[in-house]
This record gives C-alpha cells, structure tokens and sequence, in this order.
C-alpha cells in the first residue's frame, strides 16, 4: 500500500486587464519552490495556477482595444502562460475563469451557498478600476478619487446577492489562533486577525447584468451575474474538480496558497467563509509575499520604470531571475529591483562563488586524474536549517544556508590546494580531496534544485557518473556591463 501523501500548491490567479509584472513573476516562482521541494520528498504534487478574466474591468479594456472580452481574456492569459514556461514553472495545472467547467462548478457551488445568500439593495462607492466597492471612510480620505487609477469613484445604488460572510468571523478567528489555518508571516496574520475582531460584515456577491454583463450568471436570476472576486476564489476547488471528481477529493484543503498582501483580505477571510459555507476544510497554510519596487519605486506607466520579467530572463537567464527573486528579495517583506542589484548578485555570487567553484574542480579533476572522479563521498553537510527554511517559506534563508556551503567550499579549496598536493605526488590524498569537492558540489546541487533547476541539473551532468563530463558553457558566463533598460 503506498504511503505516498498527496500535496496542493496553489498560486492566486492574475487579473488579465495588464500585462505580466515582476509581482506576478516571483509570486510563481515562490509557488515552484514549495511544488519542487514536495516533489523532492517524495510527496504526489498538485500545482496550479492561471488567470482571473471576468469583470468590468476587462470589459471596459477590451472595448478600449476594440476586441471582444473573450478576445482580451484569451490574448491575456496567453502572456501568463508564457511567462511560467520562460521561469520554468511546473504547474500540473492552468485555470482560466472563462473555461466552461469553472463557469459550471462555480454556478454548482453558488446553489451549495444559497442558505447563506440572499438580495439586497447596495448604496456605496465603486471604483471600476480596483472592481471593488469602498467605504465612505475611504472615499473621503481620498477627496472622492481613486488613487490607484485616478479616476472619481462612481455611487452606485443597486440591488444585490449578499453573502453572510459576518455568520464565519469566530470561526475562522478560532482557525487562525489554533494553527489550523497558518498564516504566514506573523505580520499579516495579525493584519487579518485585527480586521475579523473589528467584525467582518457581509459581502455583495454579485452585480446587475445591465452594468456588467462580462461575468458569470447567477443561478436563477437572468438579470445577475457574480461579482468577479467572488467566483475567482472559487478556482482552487473548481479546478480539482468540486465536487464530485476524484482530485477534489485526494488534494483538498490545499497545503499552501500563495499570495501577494494586496489580496490578504480575499483569500484569509472571504475565502475562509465561503469554505465553511460549504462545509468545507480551510486551507492549511496561507503564505503571503510582500511587493517589488523598481529602483526604490513603485512601478508605474507615469514614470515609465516597469521592467518586464522577460527583459531579465532574456539577459541574465531563468535562473539568475530565479536566484534574485528567491535571496535578494525578502521572503516577509517587500524587496527591490535594480539592474545594478542584479549585476552585483550575477557576477559576485553565481559567476564568481558557485561558477568558479564548478569550474575549478572539473577542470581539476579533469587535469590531475583524466576526468575520474573515484569514490564520491557521502555528503556531510547538516541541512537542518535549509529544511526549516523551507518549511517556513523563507526561501531567502533556505538560499543563504545553501551559500554558506558555496563559500565553504571555495574556503576548502583555498586552504587545501589541490594543485599544491598534485605536485606532492600524494595521490591518494589528492584524490579525497577532488572527490570532497564534487561531494560537495553535488549535494548543493540538490539543495538548488527547488531554486535553479537548471543550474541543478547541469552541475550533476557534470560530476554525478563518477567521470567528469565536461561543458562547454561556463554556469554563469560574467557580464561586465548592464546598460540600463528604460
């Protein structure tokens, strides 16, 4: 009987009214990691992503273009298709909102939810922009304009579906404080812990037909559809299958979703209600990740310092973009791009450390005993540390561990001197040493391979066999200059 355990990774699902960014970019990344290193444990992996595609925004984009919204969507979700194959996303999985079973399952799931909705007449403020209404509060706050897309927010006096979502406030407070719904980081648990406490209030689910029509049905009620951020939380069960199929039933609750701090409030409360709803388990952790700065600034079309990720992916390579991302962005936090950054981190650390440490004992290997290698021992290295990084999604911990193993072992090559010991004639103890260095390379070739896949697999190609197959290409060939990219 196999004991092989089943394990759900999910990623939030980008809205396709803009092109893919370096939010949406580490935000796959992240979720690969988790994915990659289930695998590794031998766990049976179940990762998806795909994309968000109803709403009003992208209706008024699409009209914008003079496309229909199926075109826009299609078009859209295209590009993030893309974007995971260039950073060597594994998904087994990608949902779009527009494929007829999600549509279907989310209709099903909406039936399931009929106790806990019901209609009634909504006055607030809409912004189309952010597909959301807001407070009075904030409203005034803002002088009556949007400031994410500057335009005045619209009062809107219409009749709705509601969901009971203040019926599940305690519940899913008490889930959060025993530990059975994990948020992480600590920060943005207290962050939703203090919104539950002020009172979660019920939600509008859905907007009338005649405003937007770019959405889908409601059940019954020709005049309706679901409001877009209600059905596209339903993706992570829709695309397994709720609620009959096999999948739902072997990979649900998730072992993680990852997410970025702009949507806590959707997918640690909202979401967490329409499961218990349900009667459905809540996912076991929610893994938050902060945002991307540009040179220290918010990225924006106004200042014109939007850097696509496959502008660095085309220079530097997947995993070079991988590395940056995964260690020099902050796992907790928000983090910053710079081409200069990255220069720095390419050259010093994986040119430099790892590159040359490759570099140096192949060619050894390759010069004092004709490419054999011998006996490679066992690695001896603790990666304890590495573990509960990963563990804990700090990814950027789990990369510094691997690096101090990097640097020890350029350390050990300073200190040993093969070349010195070739010259001694010593040849068993030559031995031990290269095949200390390929140990070593290999073992950190494994603790990489969640990160760098690719880089992974090209240092075992060369020293796994016990005989050195040589490469052509150095790992990470140094770039002298960046020129800067507007």
């Amino acid at each position: 009987m196999s004991t092989t355990s089943n394990y759900y990774v999910t990623t939030s699902i980008p809205y396709v009214n803009g092109e893919p960014h370096l939010g949406h970019a580490m935000e796959f990344v992240m979720a690969d990691v988790i994915a990659r290193a289930a695998r590794a444990k031998g766990s049976n992996v179940l990762f998806s992503t795909g994309t968000d595609e109803h709403g009003g925004k992208i209706a008024e984009k699409a009209a914008e273009k003079g496309l229909e919204p199926e075109e826009l969507a299609e078009q859209m979700s295209q590009k993030f298709r893309d974007l995971a194959e260039a950073l060597d996303i594994s998904a087994d999985r990608f949902i779009r909102t527009t494929d007829e079973a999600h549509e279907k399952r989310a209709q099903l799931i909406w039936k399931a939810l009929k106790d806990d909705i019901y209609k009634n007449k909504y006055v607030g403020w809409y912004c189309t922009g952010d597909e959301e209404f807001f407070t009075e509060t904030v409203v005034k706050e803002n002088k009556g304009v949007c400031p994410d897309h500057n335009r005045p927010y619209e009062k809107v006096e219409e009749e709705n579906y509601f969901f009971r979502l203040s019926k599940y406030g305690d519940d899913i407070k008490k889930s959060i404080e025993s530990g059975a719904f994990q948020i992480v980081p600590k920060t943005r648990r207290n962050e939703i812990l203090s919104v539950i406490n002020e009172g979660l209030e019920d939600i509008s689910i859905s907007r009338p037909k005649n405003k937007i029509s770019w959405g889908i049905p409601v059940p019954g009620d020709p005049h309706q559809v679901m409001y877009v951020w209600f059905e596209a939380l339903l993706n992570y069960i829709t695309v397994l299958g709720y609620p009959e199929h096999e999948d739902f039933k072997k990979f649900w609750p998730a072992n993680v979703q990852v997410i970025g701090k702009g949507i806590l409030r959707f997918h640690a409360a909202i979401w967490p209600g329409i499961l218990l709803a349900l009667g459905l388990p809540l996912a076991k952790s929610l893994y938050v990740h902060g945002y991307v700065t540009v040179n220290d600034q918010k990225m924006s079309k106004s200042l014109g310092n939007a850097v696509s990720p496959s502008e660095i992916i085309e220079k530097y390579g997947v995993d070079a973009f991988r590395y940056y991302f995964l260690r020099h962005v902050p796992s907790y936090d928000d983090g910053d791009f710079s081409w200069d950054k990255l220069e720095a981190a390419y050259n010093n650390e994986l040119a430099n450390e790892l590159g040359n440490a490759v570099q140096r004992t192949s060619v050894m290997i390759m010069k004092y005993q004709g490419g054999l290698i011998g006996d490679i021992p066992e690695p001896e290295h603790d990666i304890a540390q590495y573990l509960t990084a990963l563990e804990h999604y700090r990814f950027d911990v789990a990369l510094d561990e691997v690096w101090a193993q990097v640097r020890g072992l350029n350390q050990y090559i300073e200190e040993e001197k093969p070349w010195e010991v070739a010259k001694s004639g010593d040849a068993d103890h030559l031995r031990e040493v290269l095949a200390y260095q390929a140990s070593s390379l290999l073992q950190i070739a494994t603790l990489l391979e969640p990160f760098m896949p690719k880089t992974a697999l090209r240092i075992r190609n060369v020293f796994q066999e016990g005989v050195i197959r040589p490469t052509k290409l150095t790992l990470f060939p140094k770039f002298e200059t960046v020129e800067e990219v507007a």
